[in-house]
């Protein structure tokens, strides 16, 4: 029961930081203990005060990465054996999101022994936040029927979204979800532009520079959170928007067509990015800075 609870803590985090949002289909997808497909890689959609903010999930960017052909380092997560560090629910949401978005990474390479250490953080700030109060004995059960699935983290985080999601608004804690997201958000950008680094793609570069959207909807959600830490958060957030102010996107028109016998038609269009190495170097020293603040913290 101790592991089948301390994995379905982990996945609260992977859950918040990446599906904060959703519909009656996520819902309906989470009642099927046999799930396969959990749509957890895609974007989250949360909703604040009658307002839908669209942030990427932490776990598609992990599974962009993998395909890229970059090699999977341990150096560029957060140590975790830090989490007593973090003494203040400000502090333990963001590194809640950090440690979401690393245990997906760890996943995505099938780093289970790296896995463990995780876990373990995961579990000690979602005690502390009270997160763990959003499973019964019912999803305990059904996420130790699907521990042995080899897509299993994946699985976890579809069979604990609805719980996680529910328990949190309905215990207004729209400040706690919302610095998990931003943790969340923030662990993936440090994850791409240690890719980039590591392999200059064009999949990644673009990854790095679509966040202009995702960012802005970050900062909205920090406004409304009137704490002094969470002002300080979205100024230095806001630095990092006036980078990608300068980012440019070229949409070139190109007439469908269309196969009538395969009765399909296809998008002949293209998104060009327009970024220089230049912006990619300040938007990485940005997050960095951001991530250092957040992580590293005398204990």
């Amino acid at each position: 029961m101790f592991k089948s609870k301390l994995l379905a803590l982990c996945v609260a985090s992977m859950v918040i930081a990446t599906s904060c949002g959703g519909d009656k289909h996520k819902e309906d997808e989470t009642n099927n203990d046999n799930v396969v497909d959990t749509d957890t890689a895609k974007t989250a959609v949360l909703n604040v005060g009658g307002e839908l903010f669209s942030v990427p999930s932490p776990i598609q960017t992990a599974m962009l990465i993998q395909k890229s052909g970059v090699a999977y380092d341990k150096s560029i997560l957060n140590i975790s054996n830090k989490a007593n560090a973090y003494t203040n629910d400000f502090l333990r949401s963001l590194n809640l999101g950090i440690y979401g978005a690393d245990l997906g990474y760890v996943s995505m390479y099938n780093q289970t022994q790296d896995a463990i250490g995780y876990l373990a953080a995961v579990k000690q700030l979602a005690d502390k936040l009270g997160v763990s109060a959003a499973f019964d004995t019912g999803t305990m059960k059904r996420i130790e029927t699907n521990i042995a699935n080899k897509d299993s983290m994946l699985v976890l985080v579809g069979i604990a979204y609805r719980a996680s999601d529910k328990y949190l608004k309905t215990n207004k804690r729209t400040e706690i979800s919302s610095l998990i997201l931003a943790g969340g958000w923030i662990e993936s950008m440090h994850f791409s532009v240690s890719a980039y680094k590591a392999k200059a793609t064009d999949e990644v570069k673009f990854r790095i520079a679509e966040q202009k959207q995702a960012l802005g909807s970050i900062i909205k959600l920090l406004a409304s959170n009137t704490a002094p830490e969470a002002t300080e958060l979205g100024k230095q957030l806001s630095e990092l928007s006036k980078i990608y102010d300068s980012i440019q996107f070229k949409y070139t028109f190109v007439e469908p067509t269309t196969d009538s016998i395969k009765k399909m038609t296809y998008i002949n269009s293209t998104n060009e990015v327009i970024v220089s190495k230049e912006q990619i170097d300040q938007i990485s020293a940005k997050i960095s800075e951001i991530r250092t603040k957040i992580t590293n913290v005398q204990s």
